[in-house]
């Protein structure tokens, strides 16, 4: 209790000693652990592309920059043309393969079709089944999407790539076929492919359970086939996946791990580690973390900073946070938008809505303008404090000044109006994210639904309900309201 009490001082006490220490904000890259200025990468694309045009012999073949333009947009105009072929044989394929069944080989007809296999059709058609498995009978969604897979992998002239892969993966991860799933990593190394960063999180994310999810970790601590590129080893690669399904005990593990085998972390590790014991109430450690960070010789990055700046806002110490942002301006590290955004988040869980308008007010004397998420945060902090005029003027201002609101701005007044028991602007609300072209989600229908069923007002929660099946959307989890309605 006492280090929840003083950690406001403390953070702020803590940072200047390891600012001092070097000035690397922008040093740090996933290259094995070289640093450069921050422009290599940008070099290396733009040599890639020069290379590639052969700026120089078209140039050169007519001696006409008039010459080059016209070239440059036939080069255009003929890759517009393929992408549109491909997009147009992508839709071909996907309405062949629903109408697979008894009396229909699927297989055969896309043989006879004429249909070329390329890369970018295979990835525009799992990406297609991929979108449909949420809207759809997820058992066919599973053979559809392997089938196509078997197919397009005997055809002349084509080779699946690890891309390809790990598409049919995540087919089958949010299918449920995990059996299906392990297959295909085999297969796959077993064609030559190296397992990456991007297979391990389709496979961490399947496993619900901590027992299966450190057997995963430890099969690719181990595995030598484990390509971990871009990051610096395999350890960061891991725990950059665990932290984004939230496993932050099992992160704890893994950061032991890498301890034990005598590698050393670096700002991204620290970044991941002090994330976790913070989420799991460990403060002492993540003092302790933040300490040794500094004693390592790293400085502070853009994400250590909003790190920081979430844990001032949530623990409601705005003074320590002002500190922060001084500081951080004195040592040259100008304060983003998503800066500001976090603290305001942790400051309205906190309840402090005077220090989410400071801070929205200082945001932009300082000459930072808020985006559309910023004005979420802030318009959900009116809302929950019961101040729906002020949320619709600062809505109608960000429209105003042309940030159009996102899903969740809108789900945010659409709770603040059923809250003041407003249900007519409520619906109406949703017919305007409609016209605006902003698809509501579950999480808006939910909203409204219940709201609507929690005021007695049946009739028209069922309206909505109707609505949103009739555009075909969410059905699956249409079942879920007719639950509630029977409770």
């Amino acid at each position: 209790m006492n280090s929840v009490a003083l950690f406001g001082s403390r953070i702020v006490n803590k940072v200047p000693f390891f600012l001092v220490l070097s000035r690397k904000f922008c040093d740090y890259s996933g290259d094995g652990g070289k640093t450069d200025n921050g422009f290599s990468c940008i070099e290396e694309t733009l040599t890639d592309i020069w290379e590639s045009s052969n700026f120089d012999a078209t140039m050169n073949r007519n001696g006409g920059l008039h010459d080059y333009q016209r070239t440059a947009e036939a080069q255009f105009s003929i890759r517009r043309m393929f992408l549109d072929n491909v997009k147009f044989d992508a839709s071909r394929v996907l309405e062949i393969l629903q109408n697979d069944g008894p009396g229909f080989d699927a297989k055969l007809v896309l043989s006879e079709s004429g249909i070329r296999v390329s890369e970018i059709l295979v990835r525009e058609v799992l990406s297609g089944i991929l979108r449909r498995v949420n809207y759809a009978d997820k058992t066919k969604c599973a053979k559809l999407g392997y089938k196509f897979f078997v197919w397009s992998g005997q055809q002349e002239n084509f080779r699946h790539t690890a891309n390809s892969y790990h598409l049919i993966m995540k087919i089958f991860a949010d299918c449920e076929e995990f059996k299906a799933m392990w297959r295909l990593v085999d297969e796959m190394i077993e064609n030559g492919f190296p397992t990456t960063a991007r297979t391990f999180n389709i496979l961490i994310c399947t496993c619900g359970e901590v027992g299966l999810a450190r057997k995963v970790v430890e099969r690719f601590i181990k595995s030598k086939l484990f390509n971990f590129r871009p990051f610096k080893n395999s350890y960061n690669a891991i725990l950059h996946a665990l932290l984004s399904i939230r496993q932050y005990k099992l992160i704890e593990w893994v950061y032991q791990q890498m301890s034990d085998e005598g590698y050393a972390p670096d700002i991204l590790t620290y970044n991941i580690v002090m994330c976790a014991k913070y989420r799991l109430g460990k403060l002492d450690q993540f003092h302790r973390l933040l300490d040794e960070m500094g004693r390592s010789g790293f400085s502070p990055d853009f994400h250590t900073y909003n790190i920081l700046l979430h844990v001032l806002g949530k623990g409601d110490k705005p003074l320590a946070a002002l500190n922060l942002l001084n500081h951080m301006k004195e040592v040259g590290f100008d304060p983003s938008v998503l800066h500001f955004t976090t603290l305001m988040d942790g400051l309205s869980r906190a309840g402090n809505l005077d220090a989410c308008k400071y801070f929205f007010d200082e945001m932009a004397n300082k000459g930072c303008m808020p985006d559309v998420v910023c004005y979420t945060v802030m318009i959900t902090s009116y809302i929950a404090a019961g101040e729906l005029e002020k949320a619709q003027d600062l809505f109608d201002g960000m429209i105003t000044k042309g940030q159009l609101p996102n899903v969740f701005t809108y789900n945010s007044m659409i709770r603040g109006f059923c809250m003041a028991g407003k249900f007519d602007e409520a619906c109406t609300m949703m017919k305007e994210m409609e016209s605006r072209g902003c698809n509501p989600n579950f999480l808006v229908y939910n909203t409204l639904v219940s709201n609507l069923r929690n005021a007695g007002k049946l009739a028209e929660a069922h309206e909505v309900i109707r609505h949103m099946v009739e555009k075909g959307k969410y059905i699956h989890l249409a079942s879920k309201f007719k639950r509630y309605n029977r409770c």
